[in-house]
């Protein structure tokens, strides 16, 4: 697969660009934000097409025009795309795991929760670049689709909730595309179960809303916490589907070939 930097898609990159919500984003946002990157099987009427930004891949076109080889870049991926695609990843990986994801999208406005004394609730700013960088590594996965701490702090699309300088919880844009931004989260796992989330999330979607866009909010069909949390931020349900977490690349798939 040849790599194409963000602002420079491949001609066949219109098929992404369909202005939904959820990873349906995430192509507009690597055009718009330059954080992400293009693929194609060849430069010139490109038979096979990814885009990729924060460890998730987008595939369409004609999964036989390459050999599952050249699906290597995709390693260590989620993966979505069509299931006649399932035959390539399935040789190209030591494992290929189905997650079944649930797709919710913002249609009811929320008050934010009360406080704990002590904590603060607001928009980042530049000037909150440390405080992200501090945050524990097992949280860090919050600010890729932003090139890192001091991109997610400049990009006026996230929330946190603050003791002194320090960030106890996190919701931003993950995927801003035109007509939908896709919500994430985090929070210190100390904690938990005080609705700081929750009053991030609040900010968060008010904010999108002035921006004349409709939030919405991926998660794990398993993930109950998450899925709670939607329906109380005023998230309901649009659909269910699947993407796939790409393990090692296989070898029997370490095979040389022309593109």
């Amino acid at each position: 697969m040849i790599p194409h930097p963000a602002h420079r898609p491949p001609s066949a990159a219109r098929a992404f660009l369909t202005a939904g919500p959820g990873t349906a984003a995430l192509a507009e946002h690597v055009l718009a934000t330059g954080h992400g990157r293009w693929w194609s099987d060849r430069a010139d009427r490109p038979r096979l097409v990814g885009v990729s930004c924060a460890g998730h891949t987008l595939l369409a076109g004609d999964p036989t025009a390459l050999p599952a080889a050249a699906l290597a870049p995709f390693a260590g991926q989620h993966v979505e795309a069509p299931d006649r695609f399932l035959p390539a990843l399935g040789a190209a990986f030591e494992r290929l795991t189905p997650w079944e994801r649930m797709l919710y999208v913002h249609r009811v406005p929320v008050t934010g929760p009360q406080l704990p004394w002590g904590v603060t609730v607001r928009r980042l700013t530049p000037a909150d670049t440390p405080a992200l960088a501090a945050l524990d590594p097992t949280m860090a996965w919050i600010h890729a689709g932003w090139g890192g701490p001091g991109g997610l702090a400049g990009s006026g699309r996230g929330w946190a909730a603050f003791r002194r300088d320090r960030v106890l919880a996190v919701a931003c844009t993950r995927f801003a595309g035109s007509a939908y931004e896709d919500v994430a989260c985090v929070t210190a796992p100390e904690e938990r179960r005080r609705r700081l989330t929750l009053a991030c999330v609040t900010g968060l979607t008010a904010d999108i809303a002035a921006r004349g866009r409709t939030a919405s909010w991926c998660c794990s069909r398993d993930n109950r916490p998450s899925r709670l949390l939607a329906w109380t931020a005023g998230f309901r349900l649009a659909r269910e589907y699947t993407h796939y977490a790409t393990g090692p690349v296989s070898p029997a798939s370490r095979l040389p070939y022309a593109a």
